[in-house]
């Protein structure tokens, strides 16, 4: 490690508390961004994200789309040659609901055992953090970065980026580059650091079941009109079969088989699954048989019942015939599987399970498609090297199984690698009450992207050679 690495790694680790804190004011504020009552809580966090890079020393812009704003940063005084990084993540944050069971609240970052809890601390704000802290640093010991560095951040990305796609097509010639790093993903665990190689795709629907004009008296009405929540459970019990696999007609026909040497490749990983049912407190796991834990996570389309409502929730008795029921529900996809046929067979399936005196509905509010990466080649190189050096360990090729539509639209718009490096981790609880983010990885996670950014120095040059 070069001298000047190690002024870098040194301003870190004196600058964790403050960096720490800073982190603590973006977590604040509540921008959630699929509560409409949240949007200026949206705005002020993109306000205040433009103001932070500023102070940086970046070019920061705002951008209004039909929805959420786009934050756009661009440092561009490396040296001539010097590739550009395109560093994406978003600055919206899930719903806190339900409220009852956070520790503390969840948007006041607090600290314990080590972790800082906070809505947003995972996904994505503490990780978006990460890079900045190793662009401070560079900037703050040298006055420079040693590669250009071209910052995205939306505020849709947990409402389906409806509107990023159109601004990545409107500013391609900006956000050239010659790779793009994201994180907002889990590294594989506990210090054993990662990089991705995939994710699933995503399709979500809402299936809404409608029956009589208004709530009934389930004693007058009862056993003459049918019953909207009753029709709903049936639809949702036929999606799984006794085997737990997806009971969809044709849902498997466009899955394709792993190559032996991925599942070999995951099969030697360390993986604990005891540790894993202890960490997100359940006894037993389900799924698909004839393929391990990991493959069912990262490599196997799923279908999952994400929320049910309908009738008299509330505390004691009240006899009611809901009129309505609804359900959310969403789909992982693995490659050659699209939101859209996934929408026709779902469709499809629902139809034939119609039951007279209720009208029921399928909506599809987002989707994204399935991405998978090939792992050999100079920036995946680099980003190990880099995860080795901050983390003490060689990191490993994981996979995901979550989705984050927008990394195939970065890679087929600017035709760049993409470098997937999470730095999140297994029982995080991300989309759910406490979630939480490691300070020791938020700590090494910085010190990796500073000495990524002087590992990818040489990427053209590497790229030309490897061609």
């Amino acid at each position: 490690m070069s001298s000047g690495m190690n002024t870098v790694h040194d301003w870190l680790n004196a600058h964790l508390t403050e960096s720490v804190e800073e982190l603590a004011q973006f977590l604040r504020i509540e921008s959630v961004s699929t509560q409409p009552h949240h949007s200026r809580d949206v705005e002020k966090a993109a306000l205040w994200l433009q103001n932070a890079l500023t102070a940086m020393g970046m070019s920061a812009e705002l951008h209004p789309t039909g929805g959420h704003p786009i934050v756009l940063a661009e440092w561009r005084g490396a040296p001539p040659g010097a590739p550009t990084i395109l560093i994406y993540a978003h600055y919206d944050v899930q719903p806190v609901e339900p409220l009852a069971e956070w520790t503390s609240p969840p948007f006041e970052p607090t600290v314990r055992d080590n972790r800082l809890y906070a809505r947003g601390a995972a996904d994505d704000k503490g990780q978006l953090w990460i890079h900045l802290m190793a662009i401070r640093a560079h900037m703050a010991c040298h006055g420079a970065l040693p590669v250009n560095v071209v910052i995205l951040v939306e505020g849709e990305e947990e409402m389906g980026s409806k509107h990023l796609r159109p601004f990545i097509d409107a500013q391609c010639g900006r956000l050239a580059a010659d790779c793009i790093v994201i994180s907002d993903t889990p590294m594989f665990a506990e210090g054993i650091p990662s990089v991705l190689s995939s994710l699933r795709g995503m399709a979500y629907f809402e299936i809404r079941c409608q029956g009589p004009s208004s709530d009934l008296h389930s004693g007058q009405y009862g056993g003459a009109v049918r019953n909207p929540a009753a029709t709903l459970s049936r639809i949702l019990a036929s999606l799984h079969g006794d085997d737990d696999t997806v009971a969809v007609r044709g849902f498997y026909d466009e899955v394709q088989n792993q190559a032996p040497a991925d599942r070999a490749r995951i099969r030697a990983l360390p993986f604990d699954e005891e540790l894993f049912k202890s960490e997100i407190g359940v006894t037993a796991l389900a799924g698909e048989k004839d393929f391990e834990v990991l493959e069912r996570l990262w490599k196997r389309p799923t279908c999952e019942v994400n929320g049910i409502l309908s009738g008299y929730t509330g505390e004691g008795a009240k006899t009611v015939l809901p009129a309505s029921a609804f359900a959310k529900v969403s789909f992982r996809l693995v490659p050659a599987q699209t939101p859209q046929e996934i929408e026709r067979l779902l469709a499809s399936h629902i139809a034939g399970l119609a039951a007279d005196g209720v009208t029921t509905t399928v909506r599809m509010l987002h989707g994204g498609m399935p991405w998978s990466a090939d792992v050999a080649g100079p920036a995946f190189d680099a980003a190990q090297r880099a995860l080795t050096t901050a983390f003490g360990r060689a990191a490993v090729i994981a996979g995901s199984g979550g989705s984050i539509p927008i990394v195939r639209d970065l890679e087929d718009a600017l035709g760049a690698p993409v470098l997937l490096i999470g730095f999140g981790l297994v029982g995080e609880n991300a989309h759910a009450p406490n979630e939480w983010l490691s300070l020791n990885n938020f700590r090494l996670g910085a010190h990796a992207i500073a000495e990524l950014f002087v590992e990818l120095v040489q990427l053209p040059e590497l790229a030309e050679s490897h061609a």
